[in-house]
């Protein structure tokens, strides 16, 4: 039997069982419905017997219904090249993996920090959907004018019309809870750290400062090296807070090394609140206080609403999800020590 490159191929099939490359093909694409079941058995038999292996490629774009859905990712420099060991980032990845392959769907992945890869991307696989993750609003803006797809967005700042959703977390609202706790914990001065000053960010500083109306908040470099420098260069400031929010895990497990590194403990002299809930954090040295985001939640129903946009009966093209936050071992009851 001749075989392309070490691979059997669809007329070697064909010319074994004596039948037409077109009766082998539309077994493996599953169109079986006009060939008899013992011709289905005997194609099916022998392509196991070979070893065939199929393109998916070709098999999903013959199909009309490709099944496949996009999930494209931000590689943004603050991840520094490792956009999906973000311990974020891989925590929504997998939850989509879960939800999409519990609908029968295939899930196919991309990170690109360039918005007109996109739509070449969800064109070449014939997509059904996507699932958008960590972009601007301008970058949205020029994909909704582009990509008659329809898809959803993780955390997007922007009007939300044509066919697209838009799920946020409640940002404000774990800001304030952040700032609650805090608050009730006996803490008023609370400095807040994020790399950015808009968006999201701001919400969560925003709804900290709602409930402490003294806190504040310090824009710190997104590098990991040079963000350690700025902390020791900053260091004077900082220590004049009894707490800090940082406005991802990430951030405030980096800070807490970084505060055990000058010899400051936590939480005894000073308490620090994350955000996220990423896996990782109630093992972390001391266990993270943070605001919970249910990944798990906003997959299923991204998955849920791609499903609607498609049928057209999709109303809600802006969704808001609750976060909670987990009390664990990083915060000091400043009350209890002044008792």
């Amino acid at each position: 039997m001749y075989m392309e490159n070490g691979r059997i191929r669809i007329v070697d099939i064909a010319d074994e069982l004596g039948v037409s490359t077109a009766t082998v093909s539309n077994v493996i694409h599953g169109k079986t419905k006009k060939i008899s079941d013992e011709t289905v058995k005997r194609v099916q038999q022998l392509l196991e017997e070979r070893q065939y292996i199929p393109s998916m490629a070709g098999i999903l774009l013959a199909q009309n219904d490709s099944k496949i859905i996009g999930v494209v990712i931000n590689d943004h420099e603050k991840y520094e090249g490792h956009t999906l060991e973000d311990r974020f980032i891989s925590a929504s990845v997998n939850a989509l993996a879960k939800e999409i392959e519990q609908a029968g769907k295939f899930l196919m992945l991309k990170v690109t920090d360039k918005w007109d890869e996109i739509p070449k991307f969800a064109s070449m696989w014939n997509m059904e959907g996507m699932v958008l993750i960590g972009y601007c609003e301008q970058d949205y803006k020029k994909l909704r004018e582009q990509m008659h797809i329809p898809f959803v967005v993780y955390d997007g700042y922007m009007e939300s019309s044509g066919n697209l959703v838009n799920i946020e977390a409640n940002h404000f609202d774990g800001g304030v809870q952040a700032g609650r706790y805090l608050k009730n914990k006996g803490h008023r001065a609370v400095l807040c750290i994020s790399d950015n000053h808009i968006g999201m960010d701001m919400e969560r500083f925003m709804g900290l400062k709602s409930e402490s109306p003294n806190a504040e908040l310090m824009v710190i470099p997104m590098e990991q090296e040079v963000r350690t420098v700025f902390y020791m260069e900053h260091l004077g400031e900082i220590r004049k807070y009894s707490a800090v929010f940082a406005v991802s895990d990430h951030y405030a497990m980096d800070f807490i090394q970084f505060l055990k590194s000058v010899g400051i403990s936590v939480p005894e002299d000073m308490s620090v609140v994350g955000f996220d809930d990423v896996r990782g954090c109630e093992k972390f040295v001391p266990a993270l206080t943070t605001i919970k985001q249910d990944n798990k939640q906003r997959a299923a129903l991204a998955v849920k609403m791609l499903s609607r946009l498609r049928n057209g009966d999709c109303k809600d093209k802006k969704v808001v999800l609750p976060v909670t936050l987990i009390e664990r071992d990083s915060v000091c009851d400043v009350n209890m020590h002044k008792e």
